[in-house]
C-alpha cells in the first residue's frame, strides 16, 4: 500500500513504477504511465487561473489522472453527481471551470506513449508533492432534493482505502477491479479508483454491463473482483452466463442500498458466497458490511465504532470523518449483543395521514416481511384533496406467481391485510404498483421522484400498473389514460386506441428487456380483433424466443384477445 498523497512522490518510484493501474483491453497501464499522464496535465493546469474544477470525466483512468493533477497543483476538485447541463447550472457557484475528457491534451490511448516519453521523468524533476489535507468536494442528494456539498480531504480517503485493504486486501489479492458503478460518487470513487491506486492493483477501464461482458473482461484479466450495486446484481442472475463466470470473481461488492435476500441467495448458490454489502454514506464513508448468507446484521468495518442514541439513531465514530467526535446519522438501528446492528429505516420520513403519524420506513420494513415482497418503497403522492401514499413493490417469485394467478387488485388487498395487522387503516397505501425491480439510479440510490413516477403515465402515454415474469415471458397490466393524445380525431364521437400505438407500446416495453428488439426486422402476424376504449385496462404478454430472434405480443381486454403480433429482430453482427 502507498499513501494517496505519495502517488506522485519520487521516494516510491523504485519499488512502484511497474505497479499496474489500469487495464485497457489487453494493455496494462502502470504507475509510470499514470505519473507521466498526470505530469502532462499538471503542465496544462498550472497555466490556467481557475482554482475549483468540476471534474466531469467519464473515463476512469483520465479521471484519476486529472484528479491527482489538480491535487498536485493545489487546486480543488469538485465532483458533481452527474454532468447534465441543468445539474451543473445549479452548482455554478461551486466551481470556476468544468473539466471534461474533451479538454485533456491527449486521448487516453496515448497514455502509454506519454510514459515512454517520460521514462526519465524522475531525472527531469517531474515528481510532485501533494498536501495530505488537499480538499475535495462531492455532491449528494439533500433531504429537500437540492444537491448537498460534502467537503472532505484526501487524508480521509487515504484512511478509508487503508481500512478497505486491512478488511479485504487478502481476499482481493492481485485481482483486477471490475465495476458497473460510475466513479462520480463516493462508493465508485473509493472502490473503483482510489483503493486500487493505493494498493497497486489494476482497475478495468470499461464499465461492466452484464455477465457476457464480465466474462470477456475476466478472460483478459484473470483474477477479478466485481464492484456493483443492488440494482445491477439483482438483474444479472436472470441473464445468460451468470452462473458460469470462469474463473469466478473472488468477490462481489455491493453498495447504495440493501441487496434483496433472494438475490444474495442466488449468488451464494452460484459462487459459494453472497455479495459483500457495504453500508455507509458520502458524509461518513464506509461504516459496516454484511454477507446475507451469514447474517442480515451489519458488522462495523475495522476501526469504526457505532452506538445507538436515545432516539434510536445510529451514531458513528470513524477515522474516515474529519473529527474524532460521534457523528449522528438519520438511520434508526437496533444493536445486538455482538456489536452488530440492523437497520430499521430512516428517522426523517414521517407523515401525518388523516391525523395519524406514520413512518414510511416502518411501512416499508413491515411490507418487506411478506413473502411476496422482495423490496418496497412508499412515497407521498400529490394532487389529491387528502394526503395519500403509494407503494411500489418489487415482487419475489412467489409474488409474481400470485400477481399472474390472482391479479393486481387481489394482490394489493392481500398486502393491505398484511399491513393492517400493524397499522391503522387510514395510513395504508391505497395505490399500488408492482415491478420486477425498484427504480434505482446509476449510483444505486432510490430517488423519490423516480418512485413517484411509477404512478404517472410513461413518456409514451401508457400507465404500467404491474409487471411480472415467468421464464421468458413478461406479463403486464396497463391502463390506457382517457386523456391520451392519440384519441384525438380517432374517431370523433367514438375514441378508439390506434393499433399503431398498441404496437409502439409493445415494442418499447419489449426493448427494455430485450435491447436487440431495437434492430427491428419485421412485424409478423399482426392482428387487431377488438377496439380499445379510453380508460381500458389491458393485459399484455411478451414472450421472448431468443433462439428465433422474436418476441410474440398479445393484448387481452377482460380476458378476450384484442390484438397480437410477432416482433422479429436482427441479431447484432
Amino acid at each position: 500500500m502507498i499513501a494517496l498523497h505519495d502517488l506522485l512522490s519520487a521516494s516510491h518510484e523504485a519499488s512502484g513504477a511497474n505497479a499496474p493501474v489500469c487495464r485497457d483491453g489487453a494493455t496494462v497501464l502502470d504507475r509510470a504511465a499514470f505519473r507521466a499522464r498526470v505530469s502532462a496535465l499538471i503542465t496544462l493546469m498550472q497555466m490556467q487561473d481557475a482554482q475549483r474544477y468540476a471534474l466531469c470525466i467519464d473515463d476512469p483512468f483520465d479521471f484519476a489522472c486529472a484528479l491527482f493533477a489538480l491535487f498536485a497543483c493545489g487546486k480543488e476538485p469538485v465532483i458533481p453527481a452527474n454532468a447534465t447541463p441543468g445539474y451543473l447550472a445549479d452548482l455554478a457557484d461551486a466551481y470556476d471551470a468544468v473539466l471534461t475528457g474533451a479538454d485533456l491534451p491527449h486521448g487516453a490511448q496515448d497514455a502509454g506513449a506519454d510514459a515512454d516519453a517520460d521514462a526519465t521523468c524522475g531525472a527531469r524533476g517531474a515528481f510532485h508533492t501533494i498536501d495530505p489535507q488537499a480538499p475535495l468536494t462531492l455532491y449528494t442528494s439533500g433531504s429537500s432534493g437540492t444537491p448537498k456539498p460534502i467537503r472532505k480531504t484526501l487524508a480521509q480517503f487515504n484512511a478509508e482505502v487503508h481500512t478497505l485493504e486491512k478488511q479485504w486486501g487478502a481476499l482481493v489479492g492481485d485481482a483486477t477491479m471490475l465495476a458497473s458503478v460510475p466513479h462520480h460518487h463516493i462508493y465508485g470513487l473509493l472502490f473503483r479508483v482510489l483503493w486500487p491506486l493505493a494498493a497497486g492493483r489494476a482497475f478495468d477501464r470499461a464499465i461492466s454491463i452484464e455477465p457476457v461482458h464480465l466474462q470477456a473482461q475476466i478472460e483478459q484479466c484473470g483474477a477479478t473482483v466485481v464492484v456493483s450495486t443492488p440494482a445491477q446484481l439483482s438483474r444479472w442472475p436472470a441473464l445468460p452466463g451468470f452462473s458460469t463466470l470462469t474463473p469466478a470473481p473472488r468477490a462481489f461488492f455491493s453498495s447504495g442500498g440493501p441487496l434483496a435476500l433472494e438475490a444474495a441467495q442466488e449468488y451464494a448458490t452460484a459462487y459459494g458466497a453472497a455479495p459483500l454489502e457495504i453500508y455507509g454514506s458520502t458524509e461518513t464513508g464506509g461504516i459496516a458490511w454484511r454477507r446475507q448468507d451469514q447474517t442480515d446484521a451489519w458488522q462495523p468495518v475495522a476501526g469504526v465504532e457505532v452506538r445507538r442514541d436515545e432516539e434510536g439513531a445510529l451514531n458513528v465514530r470513524s477515522p474516515h470523518l474529519d473529527h474524532a467526535a460521534w457523528h449522528r446519522t438519520d438511520d434508526k438501528i437496533e444493536l445486538d449483543a455482538d456489536g452488530r446492528f440492523r437497520l430499521q429505516g430512516r428517522l426523517d420520513r414521517v407523515l401525518k395521514l388523516d391525523g395519524k403519524r406514520v413512518s414510511l420506513p416502518e411501512l416499508e420494513a413491515r411490507l418487506a416481511l411478506h413473502p411476496y415482497v422482495a423490496q418496497a418503497s412508499i412515497v407521498p403522492l400529490e394532487g389529491a384533496s387528502r394526503e395519500r401514499v403509494g407503494a411500489v413493490v418489487a415482487l419475489t417469485e412467489a409474488g409474481s406467481a400470485a400477481l399472474r394467478d390472482e391479479g393486481r387488485v387481489l394482490l394489493a388487498q392481500t398486502l393491505r391485510r398484511h399491513l393492517a395487522a400493524y397499522f391503522d387503516a387510514v395510513v395504508l397505501p391505497r395505490h399500488w404498483r408492482f415491478r420486477l425491480t425498484l427504480p434505482f439510479d446509476a449510483r444505486g440510490k432510490l430517488p423519490v421522484a423516480a418512485v413517484a413516477a411509477a404512478f404517472e403515465p410513461r413518456a409514451d402515454g401508457v400507465e404500467v400498473l404491474a409487471v411480472a415474469r415467468s421464464a421468458d415471458t413478461l406479463h403486464y397490466e396497463l391502463r390506457v389514460p382517457p386523456t391520451l393524445v392519440h384519441f384525438a380525431g380517432h374517431f370523433p364521437g367514438l375514441p378508439i386506441l390506434p393499433g399503431v400505438v398498441q404496437l409502439h407500446w409493445a415494442m418499447h416495453l419489449a426493448a427494455e428487456h430485450v435491447p436487440a428488439v431495437r434492430a427491428l426486422a419485421s412485424i409478423d402476424r399482426l392482428k387487431f380483433m377488438a377496439p380499445v376504449l379510453p380508460g381500458a385496462v389491458l393485459n399484455l404478454t411478451l414472450a421472448h424466443d431468443a433462439a428465433r430472434g422474436r418476441v410474440q405480443f398479445t393484448y387481452r381486454l377482460s380476458g378476450r384477445e384484442c390484438a397480437s403480433g410477432v416482433i422479429v429482430y436482427r441479431e447484432p453482427a
